[in-house]
């Protein structure tokens, strides 16, 4: 993978853009994408298969390096998990203990990173778990949150952005009482669809491309994919289809609906809303995720559309993506379909204790996103930035000050958006999230709960997810402590793959020793 350069680097830059733009010298967008002919049909990540070990579901994965042909005759060298590029879907029941056998073939350390579950900290997979080529880790944890489209990705110190481009990323969902039960699409790649979006540069040779020119907010890529695939399209045989839709892009915020119909969006990145939402489009940033419903009629096709991006007040909208308006993913609608229910679900049994309370919160904390940084440090392994009590209900206010896009991501909890600026969020913006845009110079107050799993030393992330920004050092660590507790060391380095107790290599009975180590209620 080369990186290549599109724009002059840093502050410069927008100087420059900005005179070219008054001239009337640059067009609607400086990061176009290809158009393409819909002509491939969508590939949809396999389940992956697990085996129960003395009562946990255990899966596999191996890192590995590949080659993958995007387009007819071209062979782009990719990475990706138990494959050339993505990995298959891991899929898991609330109450269920799950482990992960984690196998690095590459030929420098990754991680993996399961993004938004709440587990312990030394199962996180950020970039203290990381994992030693020819090594394997084995993180375990019992899943205790509501359904969800989750996903997993690298997370090594500094490398995110590469690891993440090359191909190594996939989905986990999460099932429980009111999922199974739901009226929604239920199918696994039938009515019931994961939809990874992302963006890529390839060079003459058809080799992925990453640049590090200084442009914002990373590699904006002309060419787009849906499960790795260009030009995909999905035949649907039911009236209505659900999209688990997720930005696995570095750097390129979507705008995601469809031109001549609107969606139904049932569910956000932690899981169901209250009730369906009827909207028109959904803005997903870096890591974002959201599931709609969409309804077709017999003999129609329609195409999910990513519209011109709403960044918010940043500078130069048309140099960081705002201006690109382009096709996604073609839906085929069989001549008969299958009849569909109107989206519709019940309240969880668990849903007062997952419940919320503003007035339950004891801490306000603020954090500013500037530059490279946030509340003016730069990521430091061995720095604890923020100690939280475990049971601990907190507001997060988190602001940008600068006018470039970035995102917030927090580790092991999903949140909930109190406000924007003192008002009310808009319903988009009101389910379970665990990253959220931040557009520029608007305070957004989060609440979270930190449920479970004190652990002093080993630490939980949160950081900006435009994945540039998180390796340049916009990124942070907490750890939860019991009451009265105060917080240790983090651990020396990245891990080693040769299990030292926070999440490398071990056995099944290390496993559940780290778990009570963590303080696993």
């Amino acid at each position: 993978m080369r990186r290549a350069g599109a724009l002059a680097a840093g502050p410069a830059a927008l100087v420059l853009v900005l005179a070219l733009a008054g001239c009337g010298a640059i067009p609607g967008s400086v990061t176009p994408v290809d158009e393409t002919e819909f002509t491939n049909e969508l590939a949809v990540p396999p389940l992956a298969p697990s085996r129960t070990v003395d009562g946990t579901r255990v899966f596999e994965l191996t890192a590995q390096e590949g080659t993958t042909e995007f387009r007819p005759g071209v062979r782009t060298e990719t990475w990706g998990f138990n494959g050339s590029y993505l990995g298959p879907t891991l899929r898991a029941e609330r109450g269920e203990r799950v482990a992960v056998e984690v196998t690095n073939e590459l030929g420098e350390p990754t991680s993996v990173h399961w993004h938004g579950m709440h587990l312990p900290a030394a199962m996180d997979g950020g970039p203290h778990q990381e994992v030693e080529p020819g090594a394997t880790w084995r993180p375990t944890w019992e899943i205790d949150q509501p359904a969800a489209s989750l996903w997993y990705h690298p997370h090594p110190h500094g490398a995110t952005e590469k690891h993440v481009y090359r191909g190594l990323a996939g989905m986990f969902l999460l099932d429980d009482d009111v999922s199974r039960a739901a009226a929604l699409p239920q199918e696994y790649g039938v009515d019931d669809v994961p939809v990874i979006v992302q963006d890529k540069v390839f060079d003459d040779d058809g080799q992925l491309e990453l640049s590090d020119d200084g442009s914002e907010p990373g590699t904006l890529g002309g060419t787009v994919l849906a499960n790795g695939t260009v030009g995909a399209y999905h035949e649907v045989t039911t009236e209505r289809v659900r999209l688990r839709l997720l930005n696995g892009s570095t750097a390129r915020t979507y705008q995601l609906g469809f031109q001549d119909r609107d969606l139904e969006l049932v569910a956000t990145d932690g899981g169901l809303l209250d009730d369906p939402v009827t909207l028109e489009q959904v803005r997903l940033a870096p890591g974002e995720r959201a599931e709609v419903v969409v309804e077709l009629e017999p003999g129609e096709t329609t195409r999910l559309h990513s519209f011109e991006a709403d960044l918010g007040g940043v500078v130069v909208p048309f140099a960081m993506g705002g201006n690109d308006a382009f096709d996604v993913l073609e839906l085929r609608a069989a001549d008969e379909l299958t009849p569909s229910p109107e989206p519709a679900w019940e309240p969880s049994v668990h849903a007062a204790r997952d419940a919320l309370h503003e007035d339950s919160a004891k801490v306000t904390r603020t954090f500013e996103l500037d530059d490279r940084q946030i509340n003016g440090r730069r990521m430091d392994m061995g720095r604890i930035d923020e100690v939280v009590t475990e049971g601990d209900t907190e507001i997060w206010e988190v602001r940008s000050t600068v006018p470039m896009p970035h995102s917030f991501h927090v580790h092991d909890v999903q949140f909930r958006i109190l406000s924007v600026d003192g008002d009310a969020p808009p319903p988009e913006l009101a389910g379970p999230k665990d990253t959220v845009y931040l557009e520029p110079n608007r305070t957004y107050r989060l609440l979270m709960r930190f449920d479970d799993y004190a652990d002093p030393e080993v630490p939980y992330m949160f950081h900006c997810h435009m994945l540039l920004h998180e390796d340049e050092g916009m990124m942070g660590q907490f750890v939860v402590v019991g009451p009265g507790q105060e917080a240790g060391t983090p651990p020396d380095g990245h891990g080693d793959g040769h299990g030292d107790g926070h999440g490398d290599a071990h056995s099944d009975a290390d496993s559940d020793d780290a778990d009570a180590h963590a303080g696993h209620h």
